[in-house]
């Protein structure tokens, strides 16, 4: 992999990730979309990638290949992160996160009730988001497919460049 192609591969990568973190933000802000604790959690490799994306771009070409090869795992654990989600969403098992979960309030006073509420409403982690509507994919399969994308670009982007000279 050449120092340009390698940059530019970096470039793309931190990329996608801002892009990432940009449309679940806009959702927020634009749409009015309340994410769960599980949206949340996954926005993590997206923060991940984008630092190594951006170290990639600056690290000489063979430990930024490195650094390359580590945003694409990080990426695909994002995706299984989703895939997750997309379980739990699609009831296939149950939510693992306690923050998605009602608190059990049972046998405490209401002043204990009231300071146990969240400041902020929270949404439960099986309730999907949809994008379009009508469309049956959720924000979260497209998040699983889009870190996929990712991954698996960076992927072969590397591995088809490994043996052509500087």
């Amino acid at each position: 992999m050449t120092t340009d192609r390698h940059r530019r591969t970096a470039v793309a990568g931190f990329l996608a990730c801002v892009l990432a973190l940009v449309v679940a933000r806009g959702s927020e802000a634009w749409l009015g979309l309340i994410p769960c604790a599980f949206c949340l959690l996954e926005r993590w490799p997206y923060y991940i990638g984008a630092s190594l994306g951006l170290l990639a771009a600056l690290l000489p070409r063979a430990p930024g290949r490195a650094v390359l090869w580590l945003l694409a795992l990080v990426t695909l654990g994002g995706a299984g992160l989703s895939f997750v989600h997309v379980g739990v969403e699609q009831r296939w098992w149950p939510d693992p996160l306690p923050e998605c979960t009602a608190p059990n309030l049972a046998g405490l006073s209401t002043t204990q009730r009231i300071a146990a509420m969240p400041a902020r409403p929270a949404k439960n982690c099986e309730d999907a988001d949809f994008l379009i509507p009508g469309v049956p994919v959720s924000l979260t399969q497209m998040g699983c497919a889009y870190a996929l994308a990712i991954s698996a670009g960076l992927a072969i982007s590397l591995a088809g460049n490994r043996r052509r000279p500087r």
